[in-house]
């Protein structure tokens, strides 16, 4: 037993500070992000991270009911939800405060959110999102965009390379809804597609087993699951869904052939308010989601799609984004000079007072030039050798 203090730097689990360099890599991420959705035409906009519990929670927020903190509102003593995903929120802004903008409306956001609890893989509760939302069209185009603007976003911060996972959430709940399978029969046979245990699924699937095993199998390149899906019989519903998907990667392919496309067809994991073509991104090689978004419906019945990218997870594996270059500024120096440092994309570290050695002092402030006599010089070289060309990248 010991009376000493809690260390003040303790944090509560899956919370943590964010140090720089990586904050500013993070912002200057995020924002490369946003540039993107902007130039696409979606307009930008920023719930608050708090509302009241009914407002928060209603319609697709009730997916993410289990997973948002609850507080009471001194001021009006009701209770009030801190967000868990921005989606919701930005889906209740086109219901009621853009409900006479003209559609399709474009929105995208970006901010935190914080969820009652982390995974075993993601540890973290407060995430990072910038994402997108395409409101009051309903189409394999609106479909194909959300995935290509998000593709290019990517590309912006040097993520290439990477695999959008296409999947339909309501097909094996709409196989399983026409063939009556309900009760426990239902949970094991769930549990198993979600295991991907052909064996298990073969057991549990009653008159549904060949079916379901073959798209459990099919699971991969988009091409051969659509084969497969075609091929398949699944009623009327799964046949629909099946359809649109199959547009959708044709819409995909018409803009772009490159992008990697694979899809799995009994894969229904994400939030429950999906009810089309829904997609993960992933990088080669790694099982982090670096996004995950779909179809939905807003409001009172509005169709709508959307994608959220998690800048947390997509710095992990994105090629390292240097910081700025940082330069000392002795005092007396030319303020002019400075001032045009900055704005050639340099980070300007003035003195406040003077000292005896600017090289050292520019070390221990964290930079790697200074400014002398109006001329650039890295550090760890005469003062007469300036910033080159070399230097600068």
């Amino acid at each position: 037993m010991t009376d000493d203090p809690p260390n003040p730097a303790l944090l509560p689990a899956g919370l943590r500070d964010l140090l720089p360099p990586d904050a500013e890599t993070e912002a200057s991420a995020v924002e490369a992000l946003m540039d993107v959705f902007a130039a696409h035409g979606y307009q930008r906009v920023k719930p608050p991270l708090l509302e009241f519990e009914d407002g928060l929670l209603a319609g697709s927020g009730a997916a993410v009911a289990e997973q948002t903190f609850r507080l009471m509102d001194p001021d009006s003593q009701r209770m009030m939800g801190l967000r868990a995903d921005t989606t919701p929120q930005v889906a209740r802004i086109a219901a009621t405060r853009l409900i006479n903008a003209p559609r399709p409306l474009r929105l995208s956001y970006a901010g935190q959110c914080l969820r009652v609890r982390g995974s075993q893989l993601d540890p973290d509760r407060q995430i990072a999102q910038a994402g997108i939302e395409l409101i009051g069209h309903d189409s394999p185009d609106a479909d194909a965009e959300i995935i290509l603007v998000a593709a290019e976003a990517l590309a912006a911060i040097g993520l290439s390379r990477i695999s959008f996972d296409l999947t339909l959430p309501m097909l094996a709940p709409a196989m399983m809804d026409a063939a009556g399978i309900s009760g426990a029969a239902r949970t094991a046979l769930a549990r198993a597609l979600d295991r991907k245990d052909a064996a298990e699924v073969a057991a549990h699937g009653g008159v549904l087993a060949p079916v379901l095993t073959e798209l459990l199998l099919a699971s991969g390149p988009a091409d051969r699951a659509l084969a497969t899906l075609r091929a398949a019989e699944l009623g009327v519903v799964g046949g629909a869904l099946a359809a649109r998907l199959a547009d959708a990667v044709a819409a995909i392919r018409t803009r772009n052939q490159t992008l990697r496309l694979t899809v799995d067809p009994v894969e229904f994991r994400g939030f429950r308010y999906e009810n089309g073509v829904s997609v993960s991104i992933f990088a080669p090689g790694k099982h982090e989601v670096l996004g995950r978004g779909g179809r939905y419906i807003c409001g009172d019945g509005e169709p709508a799609t959307g994608l959220t990218l998690y800048p947390d997870a997509i710095l992990r594996v994105a090629p390292k984004r240097e910081a700025r270059t940082r330069v000392f500024i002795p005092v007396g120096s030319s303020q002019a000079r400075a001032a045009a440092l900055r704005r050639e994309g340099f980070a300007t570290v003035a003195a406040l007072a003077a000292t005896s050695d600017d090289l050292a002092e520019a070390a221990r402030v964290g930079c790697t030039h200074v400014l002398n006599n109006g001329t650039v010089h890295p550090l760890g070289h005469p003062l007469g050798h300036p910033l080159g060309a070399a230097d600068r990248c």
